[in-house]
């Protein structure tokens, strides 16, 4: 029996370069200042699903939902061997929080059509609250596996999946479908083919198109590239709210009950440094104020 997947995939600021010209003097983090990867557990998420179509069959359709820019993280995808890729981009999801966030993913899904999992990453690293995928869940209906580490079998309607936890894991029976959250430790994400990096490598969205024209002049135009790229399947598709059945109170900033009442950040001085000697009195004197002022300990 095969199975279609859907993988929901994130394009974020890469946290691990955040530094002091990052923050902004209101406290918030300038993300045009960050370069952006794909969410690293949405990479495992990927893998998994595309493991499952590898050994059982189907389809994997890729989703996200961010800037014109996130079709980087969907071209990321087709290289990888993602069947279909679709970008959920419109200035009314602006602003979204979690709510409003998987409430748009879930319209999204329920337009793409009957599918047997959803994949995403547990968490995505630029809000950590590993809320998206159970909400999406909810809102669409359908049970969830959250922490999910290995499916275990695949048969008969029914997945069983490995959860793994810090202190152990555990296995867990559901009915198809359902969403999965993958974790970090699921599986070593395949690299990009070198084929498949080929054969998608005009991949684009209309508003890449100049930035292609530019090294493609045999195109001659934007609707001769268009035409070209439609013909072979390398149209990135880009859904607004047009596409889908919303009801645009519940999107972007309007639909986000989550309001930010105060950002806190701690900016290092040189005053606040001090020299310790380098020796045993001078250790101890340093373990002490470290456990005095429960930094340590």
């Amino acid at each position: 029996m095969s199975y279609n997947s859907i993988v929901l995939v994130k394009q974020v600021p890469d946290t691990r370069a955040v530094t002091g010209e990052v923050m902004t003097a209101e406290g918030t983090m300038n993300r045009a200042a960050l370069p952006a990867i794909f969410n690293p557990e949405d990479l495992n998420a990927l893998e998994m699903a595309l493991q499952v179509r590898d050994q059982h069959g189907g389809t994997v359709t890729v989703l996200s939902m961010g800037p014109l820019q996130a079709a980087e993280v969907l071209r990321e995808s087709l290289y990888r061997g993602a069947d279909r890729v679709i970008l959920l981009s419109d200035r009314k999801f602006a602003g979204a929080d979690t709510q409003a966030t998987s409430y748009s993913l879930a319209k999204a899904i329920q337009k793409i059509g009957a599918f047997d999992m959803v994949f995403c990453g547990r968490q995505a690293i630029d809000g950590d609250t590993a809320q998206v995928g159970p909400q999406t869940a909810e809102k669409l209906g359908v049970p969830q596996i959250t922490y999910a580490e290995s499916i275990v079998s695949l048969a008969d309607g029914e997945v069983v999946v490995q959860r793994a936890f810090d202190l152990g894991t555990e296995l867990v029976k559901c009915k198809l479908p359902c969403l999965l959250t993958v974790t970090g430790s699921a599986n070593q994400p395949r690299p990009p083919s070198a084929r498949k990096r080929i054969e998608y490598k005009l991949a684009a969205i209309p508003t890449e198109y100049p930035k292609l024209l530019e090294k493609h002049t045999e195109f001659g135009s934007a609707e001769a590239l268009d035409q070209y790229l439609a013909e072979h399947h390398l149209k990135i598709e880009q859904w607004t709210t047009a596409n889908l059945d919303v009801d645009e109170s519940q999107l972007g900033l309007a639909g986000s009950p989550t309001q930010v009442y105060k950002v806190n950040y701690v900016v290092l001085e040189s005053t606040e440094s001090k020299d310790i000697a380098p020796t045993p009195e001078g250790i101890r004197a340093l373990i002490e104020e470290l456990i005095k002022e429960y930094i340590v300990g």
